[in-house]
This record gives structure tokens, sequence and C-alpha cells, in this order.
């Protein structure tokens, strides 16, 4: 499993915006960093891990389109998270 329970909740809390709040733009941009990250650090051991090379490749794809999402309807918050995640775009 990527992340534990609690690490997941540490990265909601940082990102939502109201108490329940786990499905916004921002929260699941968050999620995705993290498991791009776990991902990324797979296939640095992993070399000739492809179908995980394929997950990853899905997982950029799906944040660049919340990341567009976000640039077109909340240009604050995309300025945000860019930020703290340390996104380049």
């Amino acid at each position: 499993m990527v992340l534990s329970k609690e690490d997941r909740l540490d990265v909601i809390g940082k990102f939502q915006k109201a108490d329940k709040d786990t499905g916004s733009p921002s929260v699941q941009v968050a999620l995705i960093t993290e498991r791009i990250k776990y991902l990324s650090d797979h296939l640095k051991t992993n070399k000739k891990d492809f179908s995980t090379e394929r997950g990853l490749v899905k997982l950029v794809g799906q944040r660049k389109r919340l990341l567009a999402y976000l640039k077109k309807h909340n240009f604050d918050e995309y300025n945000k998270i860019t930020r703290v995640l340390k996104i380049r775009k």
C-alpha cells in the first residue's frame, strides 16, 4: 500500500477546504502527487517493472488534467497547490 491511513489523512488535512472535504481537486492532486513520488522511487530500484511505469504515466496524466481544471476554474488555488507541492507547470 502506498500511504498509510495516517499519512493519507495528514495530506487531506493540509489541502481540504471544509471539514469533510476529501474529493476537491486540490486534495486529489495532493494524493496523486504522493503516489507519483512513491512509484518514482519504486521504479528507480525496479527498472524493468513496466506495469508500474504504465500506472505512473496514467497518474501523471490524471494529475495534469486536474491541474488544468484548477487553472481554469480557480487560479489562486492552482498557484497555491503548485507552489506547496513544488510541481512544475
